[in-house]
């Protein structure tokens, strides 16, 4: 079993889309679900942690595997 709910393939888009998509897709989850991301934009480190901070959502993982990074991002109770 996975441990995310939902993934969201922002491979290829820039900043703000992957912040933006990642706003669409957390309101489809339900508390406490998973959301991972899969983007290439190396400013999108930063943007999501950013993004977390202001909206109370949970980063809990932030890894990059060559030309992709990761983020699992958990949406409050």
């Amino acid at each position: 079993m996975a441990d995310f709910d939902l993934e969201l393939d922002a491979r290829g888009l820039n900043c703000p889309l992957p912040i933006l998509r990642a706003k669409k897709s957390i309101q489809q989850l339900g508390a406490g679900q998973v959301l991972r991301i899969v983007a290439t934009d190396p400013g999108s480190v930063k943007d999501f942690e950013a993004f977390c901070k202001q909206t109370g959502n949970e980063l809990l993982a932030s890894t990059q595997q060559g030309g992709e990074y990761r983020f699992d991002i958990r949406k409050p109770a």
